[in-house]
């Protein structure tokens, strides 16, 4: 039994939920690893993003979003809407701003403004997932013929570097 480590870094775009297909990263990350017969786990610890597998509907928006992602992200909005404003939402609450501005970092500016994605986070918990599992079979991920594993970061507030990580286990 063998197990491979492998990431996806993605650029995610300020003022609309970043979407990206990540089935081909994937598939590279399979065959790097060398391993024909197993599981790969595709796992994202951001906590305002989701992965999420489903087909490729080929028409796309001017941003280049694809038509279903259009829908989803109407129906999210309908679900969760855009924080414009502090106390739309309780949180973040006091001990959270107080927290996020104690953070500091090129990740965490000190700005309160930057906490203002509560609707992200909704969206990712509603939405989900964290990870999802594939079988690889024969060195190929058993996606079926129209399948895609997509990324979205919801946190529409900057642009970010996001990463995926891929582990492989098998034979």
């Amino acid at each position: 039994m063998g197990v491979f480590f492998g990431e996806v870094t993605l650029e995610t775009v300020k003022g609309r939920a970043s979407y990206h297909d990540i089935s081909d990263e994937i598939r590279e990350n399979i065959k790097k690893s060398e391993l024909k017969n197993g599981c790969v786990v595709i796992s994202s610890a951001h906590t305002t993003c989701s992965l999420y597998f489903d087909e490729c509907m080929h028409d796309t928006n001017y941003w280049g979003d694809e038509y279903l992602q259009a829908d989803i992200n109407d129906v999210m909005e309908k679900i969760a809407p855009s924080m414009k404003m502090e106390n739309q939402y309780h949180s973040p609450g006091p001990k959270h701003i107080e927290f996020g501005l104690s953070l500091g970092s090129k990740d965490y500016p000190a700005e309160k403004w930057t906490m203002l994605n509560t609707d992200a986070h909704l969206k990712s918990s509603i939405f989900g997932s964290p990870s999802l599992t594939f079988i690889v079979k024969d060195g190929e991920i058993q996606l079926g013929a129209l399948g895609k594993v997509y990324f979205v970061d919801w946190d529409q507030l900057r642009e970010r570097t996001r990463k995926v990580q891929i582990m492989l286990m098998g034979e």
